[in-house]
């Protein structure tokens, strides 16, 4: 059976489809099968970015690997159960058709809390859940008191989670290995930086996920997404020496790969 890795956070611009398309492309480069699905079905951002790596790879002429990408099925009324949701069925049945080719499936959540999020976080093996290292995001993971910096509860993605973890106790399945990132930190030693930084490491061991560095503000990001290239295509583009920037990127997503302990995957890039 894959591996389902969900990438989701009910906020835009917080780096989920780039986050998938380096995990993804990642993991292909290290020879396993890799689905890709986007959830979002508006902005398609993820399904958007694997369409620009085929054609520019087409173009060129090059072979590199890359994630299967799937666009859901059309629900069938015909083919639906007596009360069975159209959403659920459409997402059940391309995960199906992957499972069985594929090492891992990676799925990009949209910004917005829809049935397909909370069906994909149910079938979550491993769930990134990527930030922006300030507290307007972290108010997706829980409430603070203004005061004292200390949390006072979970907040309505949290929320969406348990649920999903209990849906997948009901089920016998494993728990769902839950890591959150921290994208676009600061390099300075900012009083906010450490504040979130001691919310996050106090809401984590209540509410049981982990917490890992993502990827810095960077340039290169915004230039890959037209021609569908990850950091790990840089040198089969010919660029053979990579600034300090570029390096330090690389750096980042190996230690991420890392961070998400994946089966089978041993980094070697």
């Amino acid at each position: 059976m894959a591996h389902i890795i969900v990438v989701g956070n009910e906020k835009g611009g917080s780096g989920k489809s780039t986050t998938c398309m380096h995990v993804a492309t990642a993991l292909a480069r290290m020879g396993k099968k890799v689905g890709a699905l986007d959830l979002d079905l508006r902005q398609r951002s993820f399904g958007r970015y694997v369409e620009n790596r085929l054609a520019f790879l087409a173009r060129e002429g090059l072979d590199l690997p890359s994630p299967e990408y799937r666009e859901l099925p059309e629900a069938d009324a015909a083919t639906l159960a007596p009360g069975e949701n159209p959403y659920d069925h459409r997402l059940s049945s391309v995960v199906a058709e992957l499972d069985p080719v594929c090492d891992f499936v990676v799925i990009d959540c949209p910004g917005s809390h829809t049935r397909l999020s909370q069906v994909a976080h149910s079938l979550a093996d491993t769930l990134i859940t990527p930030l922006n290292d300030s507290f307007i995001d972290f108010d997706l993971l829980a409430r603070i008191d203004p005061e004292t910096s200390k949390v006072t509860g979970p907040s309505i993605y949290s929320e969406m989670v348990w649920s999903a973890r209990q849906l997948r106790a009901r089920a016998g399945l494993k728990p769902i290995d839950w890591l959150v990132l921290r994208n676009r930190m600061s390099s300075q030693q900012a009083h906010n930086k450490r504040k979130v930084g001691e919310a996050l490491e106090q809401l984590s061991k209540r509410i049981g996920f982990r917490v890992a560095p993502g990827f810095s503000e960077r340039v290169i990001f915004r230039e890959l997404f037209p021609r569908g290239m990850t950091l790990l295509d840089l040198r089969d583009l010919g660029v053979e020496n990579l600034n300090i920037s570029n390096i330090a990127a690389r750096q980042e997503l190996r230690d991420l790969v890392r961070d998400l302990n994946l089966p089978g995957v041993t980094v070697d890039f």
